[in-house]
């Protein structure tokens, strides 16, 4: 199904390791992408277990920004996450 209003699904991906690291260390990278109006976000990883803190780093972000809340987040593997059962 397709979103009907900003925020309602988000897709998550992460990608990596990747075999050359950035400067700084980071050798993953996770997208957040709005279904509805496809606005993305990249978030740059140093280890694979920082994605549920980048997680809440993109809701907090967008509550600002927004002032809205994702409803959803699903990942690459259909596992959904109902932000609202985060807090």
């Amino acid at each position: 199904w397709r979103a009907s209003h900003p925020l309602e699904l988000v897709h998550t991906d992460v990608c990596g390791p990747m075999s050359t690291s950035t400067p700084s260390g980071n050798r993953y990278f996770m997208t957040m992408i709005d279904d509805y109006r496809r606005y993305t976000e990249v978030y740059l990883l140093k280890y694979k277990s920082e994605v549920s803190s980048k997680i809440k780093e993109y809701v907090k972000y967008v509550q600002t920004k927004f002032r809205k809340t994702p409803k959803i987040i699903r990942s690459d593997q259909t596992e959904e996450v109902n932000t609202q059962e985060m807090n």
